[in-house]
C-alpha cells in the first residue's frame, strides 16, 4: 500500500507538473496576445498621428499661403499686363473717403505718383463709384491732381463714373480733364453735412441729470445731452458754410466754364448722369473700357490702386474703428 502510495503521489505530481506546464504555456499565450495588441495599436495610433500631423502641416502651409497672397495681390496685381506696352492707368475711388479706409489721399496719392511714373501709363482713370466722405482728404487728393496735370500736361486724367460719385468723391473728380458717366449714374451733392442727435427730452423722460465739468466756455459744443445754445450752432453753421465755400471754389476752378450755373448747383442735389451732362456737370458718356480706348488710345487696362498692407490693415483695424468713432461723435463735417 505504502508502494502503491507512493506511486500515487508520484502520479499526482507528475499530473500537477503538466497542468502548470499547461497554464504557463495559457499563461505565457494570453500575454503575448495582449502585448501584440498593444504593439499593433501602438503602430496603428502612430500612422493615424503621422496622418494627422502631415495633414496639419498641409493645412497650416496652405493657410500661410492664402495669407501671403492677400498680402502681396495688390502689389501682384499691379504688375499683370505690365510688359513694356502701352497702359491706361486705373485708380479706384470706391467706396467713403476718409482716413483709415481704402479710399484715402495717402493711397490714392501714391497709386497716382506710381502711375505717372510708369514710363508706359498713357492716361489715368479715376474709377469713381462713392458716396463722399472727408472734405480734407477729397481736398489733398484735388491738390495731387492738379499738381500732376501742372508738371505733366500731356497726360490726361479723366474720372469715369459708375454708380455714384457725390460730394467728396465729386470734388476729387472736378480736379479731371473731363467725368464721363452712364446716363443711370448719379453726380453732384455739392455741400457739407454735419449731423447728431439730441437727447434732452429723452433724459428728462427717464429721470437722468446731465453732471457736465469744462474748461472753456464752449468745450462741450453741440454735446448731445445739453440743449442746443443758439450762438455755438451759428458758429458751427459758419464753419460749414466756409468749407462749402472750398468746396464750390473748387469745383469752379476744376469745371471752369463748363458749369452751366442754376440757383440749385450747389445746393447738395444730386443728378443723373444724362442730366448732369446736360448742366456741365458731367463731360460725356463712357465707361472705363471706351474712355480709354477712344480717348486716351490705350485699350489695355492696369490696376494702380494702392491699398492699404494686408497686416498693417488687420493690426490697426481696431485702432483705426477707435479713431472713425471719436470723429463721428465729434460731429467731424463731411462732404455726403
Amino acid at each position: 500500500m505504502l508502494i502503491a502510495g507512493n506511486g500515487i503521489i508520484d502520479l499526482l505530481k507528475v499530473n500537477n507538473v503538466e497542468n502548470s506546464q499547461d497554464n504557463e504555456k495559457k499563461t505565457d499565450g494570453w500575454e503575448r496576445e495582449v502585448l501584440e495588441k498593444v504593439a499593433l495599436a501602438a503602430i496603428t495610433e502612430q500612422t493615424r498621428a503621422r496622418r494627422w500631423g502631415v495633414f496639419f502641416k498641409v493645412l497650416t502651409f496652405g493657410y500661410l499661403a492664402i495669407l501671403l497672397g492677400v498680402a502681396l495681390y495688390p502689389n501682384m496685381k499691379k504688375e499683370i499686363g505690365v510688359d513694356g506696352k502701352e497702359h491706361t492707368a486705373v485708380i479706384d475711388i470706391v467706396g467713403v473717403i476718409a482716413e483709415g479706409k481704402d479710399v484715402n489721399a495717402d493711397n490714392v496719392i501714391k497709386s497716382l505718383r506710381a502711375a505717372v511714373k510708369d514710363k508706359n501709363t498713357k492716361g489715368i482713370i479715376l474709377h469713381s463709384n462713392s458716396p463722399g466722405g472727408s472734405p480734407v482728404q477729397s481736398a489733398y487728393i484735388y491738390e495731387e491732381i492738379r499738381n500732376i496735370k501742372k508738371l505733366n500736361p500731356k497726360l490726361p486724367i479723366y474720372a469715369v463714373v459708375s454708380d455714384m460719385c457725390a460730394s467728396g468723391c465729386y470734388y476729387i473728380a472736378s480736379a479731371t480733364d473731363k467725368i464721363f458717366v452712364s446716363p443711370a449714374s448719379l453726380v453732384g451733392s455739392i455741400g457739407v453735412i454735419m449731423d447728431g442727435f439730441g437727447f434732452v427730452d429723452t433724459m428728462k423722460t427717464l429721470g437722468v441729470e446731465r453732471r457736465l465739468i469744462t474748461a472753456g466756455a464752449h468745450k462741450a459744443m453741440l454735446d448731445p445731452f445739453s440743449p442746443p445754445k443758439a450762438d455755438e450752432t451759428q458758429y458751427m453753421q459758419n464753419l460749414i458754410n466756409q468749407v462749402h465755400q472750398q468746396f464750390i471754389t473748387a469745383v469752379k476752378d476744376g469745371r471752369g466754364n463748363r458749369l452751366k450755373e442754376t440757383p440749385d448747383m450747389f445746393s447738395g442735389l444730386v443728378w443723373t448722369g444724362e442730366e448732369g451732362v446736360k448742366l456741365g456737370v458731367a463731360d460725356a458718356f463712357g465707361n472705363d473700357s471706351s474712355v480709354a480706348k477712344d480717348q486716351i488710345g490705350a485699350d489695355r487696362l492696369v490696376d494702380f490702386t494702392e491699398s492699404e498692407e494686408f497686416f498693417d490693415k488687420l493690426i490697426g483695424k481696431m485702432g483705426a474703428s477707435f479713431a472713425h468713432a471719436i470723429s463721428s461723435a465729434l460731429q467731424t463735417p463731411a462732404l455726403r
